[in-house]
């Protein structure tokens, strides 16, 4: 094996070895387009973390690693997406219609300016006010997983705050309000 002296030395030595680098992260992904991404951005991580390489003869060694840890976050991501998709389409299949939003009860209006502002701001403009998520997360200046993420969490507290308002009723979903208040 060569010594690499240089970033251009790491990448040939690295590309001596690709077939059973592949294989390693192909035996861990099921995925082989995904196998083949982690490839190329680990190969693009070690190229600009060269300095980082304590011992050059343990190049491929030191890579491996490298892939490891770049297998296990992208499960990680994986898993937050899936979780995050999963709970936006089951908040998708519960929406109501038009008609069942007409027989909502009026009590969470009262309760919106109980909220952290940037919960108002959510619940006013996303769920009364039916903005598009890309487009109010650009004017906030975050990230549209951000935005949902802010979203879940403004629901939630008004959840909360409904439950310890309205009581029973908020257990029925608040359709044809009888709490009185």
């Amino acid at each position: 094996m060569t010594t690499p002296t240089s970033n251009a030395a790491l990448e040939s030595t690295l590309l001596e070895h690709r077939e059973q680098l592949l294989g390693f992260v192909r035996s861990r992904v099921s995925d082989a387009q995904m196998a083949e991404d982690i490839l190329h951005d680990s190969l693009m991580k070690a190229m600009g973390s060269f300095d980082q390489l304590d011992d050059e003869d343990k190049v491929v060694a030191w890579f491996y690693q490298i892939l490891r840890n770049a297998i296990i976050d992208r499960q990680r991501r994986k898993k937050t997406q899936e979780k995050y998709v999963g709970q936006y389409a089951r908040e998708a299949e519960i929406r109501e219609t038009p008609e069942e939003r007409a027989n909502v009860c009026q009590c969470f209006r009262k309760l919106i300016p109980t909220l952290k502002d940037e919960y108002q701001e959510m619940i006013e403009t996303m769920e009364l006010g039916e903005a598009e998520t890309e487009e109010l997360a650009a004017q906030l200046g975050i990230t549209p997983n951000n935005l949902n993420v802010r979203r879940h969490r403004a629901r939630k507290q008004l959840k909360g705050r409904i439950e310890e308002t309205c009581g029973a009723c908020a257990a029925r979903g608040c359709l044809d309000c009888t709490c009185g208040h």
